[in-house]
């Protein structure tokens, strides 16, 4: 149900969620006013768009000129007549950049072939922070045309402004903070603690289920407190998430560990041009292939209803005729069980992923809620709702604005902040050494790889100290810690160290060390450990040498949308803290076609 709390801060406030899609974006916003309760907005108005009512997504397309010059983007880059331009001025079009910013562990490093390129010489943080830019302009002409008072308005909150970004659920913390460089970039905030503090991250998956409970789709299921699996169907992926209402009114728990997958409406496409490479090669058509896809994807696709009839993608003149391949007309006519199967990978990754959540859940499922662009597919829609039926789960949709779900769940998300419990995706922890143990057995079949330590003592490098296991409830304010030392051989070694914190991505319930399934351990990000204010222990080994000690702690706060670190250390009078930079091992390197 809608939140009717009043904003209770002291001045006001405009907040603005950014949902770049994959194939299409959306700006949502709230004005916020003291003692008012506060109302979700959508940018319904964009450049070359003017003539479409309450159109509330733009295309996420940049062109480019050889200079790297932004020449068109947004509904301005598919406007009449803007291929000839691009062909005259040697522009490069940029479509689907987003999914370069994706992890390249598990499904991401498959889907490599299927991203068109970055333009030449552009990071995908430049090309983003270009399209960042773009909606902010947008929301700001937006905000002024249509407000009383606009540009007023807009000057009083244009420095103050609190952004809400959404991701994918499998994006991390190195994917965020390439967004949130990308914003610095696009001068959204100032690159200042305060600035950066500006910028907050949600999930796809919890912005979508923020939606789901302000316009009351979840009203009936929630009642019996049983879990709800929300499927947000982007174009580029699958998001599902599960949660369930808390005893708290207006709370909510992630009850099953989130998921991420490759298989949103873009890869419908994919599919549908390797079919039609084949189908068209020896036709004089195969030259419009492009065209026939961008028909296909615009009627053809979003049309499609059965199987058992023939299907059309009109894309010529009454002049384009080839009875070989079934051309009339200008019109190609496809087998209804063909491009059906253009849609089965997806549906498939749908009600397997749903029917896992179902398996791994804490908690009774029974509804399941398809939003997002793609669940606007009747094809899609009809066919997840068929095989999950099968394992008593109703499947539902809202009625309108589907596709608007993620950018006004983000506002919602700021506002109300429905959920106080996540679910780990993976398992998290450190690599260390542990204290060589010669009775032992995974210490001595490791006995080569022993180190001495200044102390005297042996040591087996590679052990994985678990922090938090796979599918573990995390709560907003759990702490994690894990207990280590730093030692030097004189008090002038380095004042500060680092600490990498981990992820086994496997099978393995019990991970211990990381030469066992390594190709599952991945780096997470970097903690900055500063020593210069925590006591220096000056010890001896027992063969008489002087050696000195640094004992602290690492705390963790994973049940966040975003990680926390924070380092403790005891003193005389009790435990000290300070705050702990985290750095991310950023890769800009754009993918090797």
């Amino acid at each position: 149900m809608p939140s009717n709390t009043p904003y209770r801060g002291s001045s006001r406030k405009l907040v603005l969620a950014f949902d770049v899609g994959t194939t299409y974006s959306g700006i949502s916003y709230s004005v916020l006013d003291p003692g008012q309760v506060p109302v979700i907005k959508g940018v319904t108005r964009f450049p070359a768009h003017e003539h479409i009512s309450g159109a509330s997504k733009i295309p996420t397309i940049i062109y480019y000129d050889p200079a790297g010059k932004v020449r068109a983007m947004g509904a301005e880059a598919m406007r009449d007549g803007i291929v000839e331009a691009a062909e005259d001025g040697k522009w490069i079009k940029a479509e689907w950049f987003k999914l370069h910013l994706r992890s390249k562990v598990g499904e991401g490093k498959t889907i490599t072939n299927h991203i068109p390129p970055l333009p030449l010489n552009k990071t995908v943080i430049q090309v983003f922070a270009d399209f960042l830019r773009y909606l902010l302009q947008c929301a700001s002409t937006y905000i002024q045309d249509t407000h009383a008072n606009g540009p007023d308005l807009w000057n009083s909150f244009k420095d103050d402004i609190e952004f809400v970004l959404s991701h994918p659920n499998g994006w991390e913390g190195k994917e965020q903070s390439q967004m949130r460089d990308a914003a610095l970039l696009a001068g959204l905030v100032p690159d200042t603690p305060r600035g950066r503090a500006r910028i907050s991250f949600v999930t796809e998956g919890e912005a979508s289920l923020h939606f789901a409970v302000q316009n009351g789709v979840l009203s009936a299921a929630m009642k019996k407190g049983e879990g709800v699996v929300i499927v947000d169907a982007g174009g580029g992926t699958i998001d599902v998430s599960t949660y369930r209402t808390q005893d708290a009114a207006n709370t909510y728990e992630e009850i099953a560990a989130p998921q991420c997958h490759f298989y949103g409406s873009v890869f419908v496409n994919v599919l549908a041009e390797v079919f039609l490479l084949e189908y068209l090669a020896k036709s004089p058509f195969i030259d419009d292939l492009d065209h026939i896809l961008h028909c296909f994807d615009k009627t053809t696709k979003p049309r499609f209803r059965d199987a058992g009839e023939p299907q059309y993608i009109r894309f010529g003149s009454t002049r384009d005729n080839d009875a070989n391949i079934n051309i009339r007309f200008g019109q190609l006519k496809l087998e209804g069980s063909d491009v059906a199967q253009f849609f089965q990978p997806s549906i498939d990754c749908i009600v397997k992923a749903v029917l896992n959540q179902k398996k791994t859940s804490l908690h009774l499922l029974s509804h399941v809620v398809l939003l997002g662009g793609f669940s606007a597919s009747d094809w899609l829609f009809d066919s997840v709702q068929r095989s999950l039926s099968k394992s008593g789960l109703n499947v539902l949709r809202p009625e309108n604005h589907v596709n608007k779900a993620v950018s006004d769940g983000a506002i919602s998300f700021h506002r109300d902040h429905f959920v106080r419990t996540r679910v780990s995706k993976v398992t998290y922890g450190v690599v260390c050494v542990a204290y060589y143990q010669e009775h032992n057995a995974e210490h001595t079949k490791r006995l080569a790889t022993a180190i001495s330590l200044p102390s005297g003592l042996s040591a087996i490098p590679g052990a994985f100290a678990v922090l938090v296991p796979k599918n573990t409830q995390i709560s907003e304010t759990k702490e994690f810690r894990r207990r280590l030392n730093q030692i030097f051989t004189d008090k002038d070694n380095p004042k500060s160290t680092t600490v990498s914190i981990w992820c086994y991505r496997g099978d393995n319930l019990n991970p211990r060390w990381k030469d066992e399934d390594a190709e599952n351990y991945t780096n997470l990000a970097t903690v900055v450990v500063d020593f210069t204010h925590l006591p220096l222990e000056p010890l001896v080994n027992k063969t008489g040498k002087a050696y000195y000690r640094v004992d602290y702690e690492v705390v963790l706060l994973f049940g966040l949308t975003e990680m926390q670190a924070q380092l403790a250390w005891q003193e005389r009078r009790g435990e000290k803290r300070s705050t702990a930079q985290i750095v991310y091992d950023l890769d800009e390197q754009p993918d090797k076609q």
